[in-house]
């Protein structure tokens, strides 16, 4: 079973599954897990280890319009090292107060291969769900794209340091909360620009139109791309980039450019069905283990 068929199979059998996290009470709780073979570079360091396995789950509470409070990891390894492990622990706690959220501990276990869990909590008064898109509608992005394909770009090329300084991206907690009330749909492009407008498309029934000249390529991606058409792969299909990808009425992004912290660009318009660029099909192709 491929894996978003195994997500298919959890959204049937789980009340409200299919959104970035889950909402009870006022609560919301989201867990990513990552390892090596996946989501680790050769020469990532345990500290952005650390680092990207929670702020995988700040950004899906960044995408519900939430308050992260705390999060948690299991950390599995063939071996253990107390520098690794400290340096993995300081990633955590360093991403999590970026964000004013707290670190508060986790779990150890013997793992064949380097495998680490992270869980965060926190708290929503007007979550923002998948399903809330229009027809009319503007969709925007936070920030820039590409900058994780450059990351892994680096890494391939011997450059650990700077693979890692790429790898290294803030959640966007300000901005999501600062579009709760406003925004109709949001969720983060952890699988990539273009796979997140199709799930956007499935989960709120409509479409998108977009155009390739409006996304916010990062400059970093000039100078690692081969050309035009790779320029264009690491910023829509890569995924790993964590930004927020959102719809809002017109009336209203005037006022959000203004009063979000995080720079926003509008790509497109909301649509009564199909997900185009430039008006021929954008590929549902995104971010796979």
């Amino acid at each position: 079973m491929d894996e978003r068929s195994a997500l298919g199979v959890v959204a049937e059998r789980v009340e409200g599954a299919g959104d970035d996290a889950a909402v009870i009470d006022g609560l919301v709780v989201t867990t990513d897990m990552l390892h090596d073979r996946t989501d680790f570079p050769a020469g990532t360091t345990r500290y952005t280890a650390g680092w990207r396995v929670l702020g995988a789950s700040l950004s899906d509470v960044a995408a519900m319009g939430g308050r992260p409070v705390a999060g948690v990891a299991a950390y599995g390894a063939p071996a253990f090292d107390r520098d690794a492990i400290r340096s993995f622990v300081e990633g955590a706690v360093d991403v999590c107060e970026l964000v004013d959220a707290r670190y508060v501990g986790g779990d150890l276990d013997d793992h064949d291969e380097f495998t680490v869990a992270g869980t965060v909590v926190g708290r929503v008064d007007d979550p923002v769900y998948r399903d809330g898109a229009a027809p009319g509608e503007a969709v925007c992005v936070t920030g820039t794209l590409g900058r994780s394909g450059a990351a892994l770009r680096a890494f391939e090329r011997g450059d650990a340091e700077r693979g890692n300084d790429l790898f290294r991206f803030e959640p966007r907690v300000a901005a999501g909360r600062e579009l709760a009330g406003v925004a109709t749909a949001m969720m983060d492009s952890s699988d990539g620009l273009a796979r997140s407008l199709h799930q956007l498309a499935a989960a709120s029934d409509c479409g998108f139109s977009v155009e390739w000249d409006r996304l916010p390529v990062d400059r970093v991606v000039d100078a690692v791309a081969v050309d035009a058409a790779d320029r264009r792969d690491l910023a829509a299909f890569f995924g790993e980039d964590f930004e927020l990808v959102f719809t809002l009425p017109e009336a209203a992004l005037r006022t959000v450019r203004t009063a979000v912290s995080t720079p926003i660009t509008r790509i497109g318009t909301v649509t009564e069905n199909t997900v185009v660029v430039d008006g021929d099909p954008l590929p549902d192709r995104g971010y796979t283990h």
